[in-house]
């Protein structure tokens, strides 16, 4: 597969590298995004590139040894007792400024504390000759590297790079689908790379899932306790919740009360889960983040929340090597699961977007209860729900990813939920309909501008360009 995207990162890194002084860089972020991939496109063949391991320090300073001997003949003859030797013996053979990358940092920092305060003395001293590049896995070890204030080497970086998954686009051009594919792949391989490679050298999505997931000897198999385990001391407390949020439990009480344990319990893992960017809380447009009745939590990484609906409750048909019932439930269940994610990537592309000529803030769902037309309570929600930056303009939008649907009718009904909204009032509403195709009773070109607006899988996914 083609290194796709990036560019940014990589002009960023290039950058930082090519300065007149040394400069320490920090690239980090969950597994399988691709930094050692990024780093090595980056880095030159006059550079060195280390791969960390979890032995003990002594045998990892040798292996630093081994890898700069070419560079530096019979580096590695000489035994190194401690880190600040290694650092100051590459100091003195080196003669013009290349790039040493320490790739999965916190392994050599599990084996040697000391290693941070070595480096900051090192580069407060502005003795290094050379860039030093610092990559690691664990988010949060990382954090607490170089982000927390009191860390040795807070403020050291000249560059602190977290790498995010890569958007939708780049799986149209990196696996040549069109639109409606690139949606339903992106449903369940989300923007990981590596997964992206796993899929290419399959036929077809089934093909995938079957040699990829279901399957004991899978190599994603056992995928969330290995994005978990970097970050997570309770990993049976923290798949336990990711299963129940997986399985439909959204709500904090219903979380806590499948737990069986009490809703302030789970206040630390679950802020620990959405700031590494697995979990995500939702709530109504409108409503204050911190208004804790009206949240809801889901998964915000498309294949850990497919793995959870998909891969968790057939456990025991997967290890039986029964096909069957999952291929039932794939089947009966997978377009609704493409649903909810297609929902959640039509909020994504509003924001910051301009739309008909309007530029839209944040969006996101609206749920509740309002009094309809007849004066009676009616529950309603609203798929999409942005304002735009004037405050003129309240764009509402329906999401489906079935069928040719009847446009007119949605538009209709759309209209008229969004009429009862509470915040509506003094704003020029704006309906669009998120569809999968075409609708059966009028083109998208056909429409009005009273009427409202029609958006397709290739325009949604075009957004996220601009």
């Amino acid at each position: 597969m083609e290194f796709v995207d990036r560019k940014e990162e990589q002009q960023r890194l290039t950058e930082a590298l090519e300065i007149d002084t040394p400069s320490l860089v920090v690239v980090y972020g969950r597994r399988r995004l691709g930094k050692s991939t990024l780093i090595k496109k980056v880095i030159t063949d006059s550079d060195v590139y280390f791969l960390s391991d979890r032995s003990e320090a002594e045998h990892q300073r040798e292996l630093v040894a081994k890898v700069l001997a070419p560079k530096f003949p019979d580096f590695d003859k000489v035994s190194y007792p401690d880190w600040e030797s290694i650092f100051m013996a590459v100091n003195y053979r080196t003669e013009k400024k290349f790039t040493l990358c320490l790739d999965e940092f916190p392994y050599l920092v599990e084996q040697s504390p000391e290693l941070p305060s070595v480096l900051q003395k090192l580069i407060d001293n502005k003795v290094l000759k050379y860039n030093l590049i610092l990559c690691g896995s664990s988010q949060n070890m990382m954090y607490g590297l170089f982000l927390d204030a009191t860390a040795p080497l807070y403020g050291r970086a000249q560059e602190i790079m977290k790498l995010t998954p890569l958007r939708i686009p780049f799986i149209e051009e990196a696996l040549g689908f069109d639109s409606v594919q690139a949606m339903e792949e992106y449903a369940v391989w989300g923007g990981v790379p590596r997964y992206w490679e796993l899929r290419e050298k399959r036929h077809s999505l089934n093909q995938a899932l079957w040699r990829n997931v279901f399957s004991v000897n899978a190599p994603l198999y056992e995928e969330p306790v290995k994005l978990l385990q970097d970050d997570v001391k309770d990993i049976v407390k923290t798949t336990t919740i990711m299963s129940f949020i997986g399985s439909g439990a959204n709500r904090l009480s219903e979380i806590a009360a499948r737990c069986n344990e009490p809703a302030t319990n789970l206040s630390r893992p679950l802020k620990k889960l959405i700031d590494l960017g697995f979990l995500e809380k939702e709530v109504p447009f409108g409503v204050d983040e911190k208004n804790s009745k009206k949240s809801l939590y889901k998964i915000a990484d498309p294949f850990l929340a497919f793995y959870y609906q998909f891969v968790v409750p057939n456990r025991s048909f997967i290890e039986l090597d029964r096909h069957l019932p999952i291929e039932t439930m794939l089947k009966t269940q997978f377009p609704r699961y493409v649903g909810m994610q297609w929902e959640s990537m039509c909020r994504d592309c509003v924001v910051g977007n301009i739309i008909d000529g309007v530029l839209y803030g944040n969006a996101s769902r609206w749920w509740g209860s309002v009094l309809n037309e007849d004066r009676k309570p009616e529950q309603i929600e609203i798929d999409v729900v942005s304002e735009s930056l004037d405050r003129k303009y309240l764009l509402v939008g329906e999401c489906k990813w079935t069928a040719p649907e009847n446009a007119r009718q949605l538009l209709s009904e759309l209209k008229r939920k969004a009429k009862l909204l509470p915040f509506a009032a003094n704003h020029i509403i704006v309906p669009v309909l998120f569809l999968k195709c075409e609708p059966e009773d009028v083109k998208a070109s056909e429409l009005s501008v009273s009427e409202g607006s029609i958006m397709l899988p290739a325009e949604v996914i075009s957004l996220f360009l601009r």
